[in-house]
């Protein structure tokens, strides 16, 4: 798949992953590496994925680095069976929601699924609100498809990336 062509980028599914708890996988990548192989029994194909990024902590930084990455995946299911397979591999990993910014295992965020946009009202809010706004986000997108745009403003992940004003102490991890 060439993920520069427009079309190819109006259609991915876009997925951030976060973690900064190891669980039973002893760190956090390998928790978020052992979630990434249950993708394709998800209904979700991994076409490109980034580096691993690093983020401090939030909204308490003395708390474990965050790991995060994100990937683009093809799928026939809808926006909302995407959100729901998603929530069911971080079940998987003993996610509870409930307590926002806690400390986890592994968070899985629905960024974008194709140029679908849909508002609180309907359930899902896509894009992710907030995604934007986040360098750990759009960094990693940024680096497998700089540009990708953002339903909404149209602006490209590389503009979000060097515009992000949360999460702004992300970087590749060494």
């Amino acid at each position: 798949m060439d993920l520069d062509a427009s079309e190819t980028l109006d259609r991915v599914v876009v997925v951030a992953l976060g973690g900064n708890l190891a669980g039973d996988y002893g760190s956090p990548k390998a928790a978020q590496e052992a979630a990434l192989a249950l993708f394709a029994d998800a209904g979700l194909t991994i076409v490109k994925r980034s580096s691993w990024w690093r983020s401090a902590s939030w909204p308490d930084p003395s708390l474990p680095d965050y790991m995060n990455a994100v990937v683009l995946v093809e799928t026939s299911l809808s926006p909302a069976q995407t959100l729901q397979a998603l929530h069911e591999v971080e079940a998987r990993f003993g996610r509870r929601r409930g307590q926002a910014n806690a400390p986890r295992v592994l968070d899985l965020d629905l960024i974008a699924h194709g140029r679908a946009v849909s508002g609180v009202g309907e359930g899902l809010i896509l894009p992710h609100p907030r995604a934007a706004e986040r360098l750990f986000v759009m960094g990693p997108l940024a680096e497998i498809a700089p540009d990708w745009r953002h339903p909404v403003s149209g602006e490209t992940a590389a503009a979000l990336a060097a515009s992000a004003r949360a999460g702004k102490d992300a970087a590749p991890a060494v």
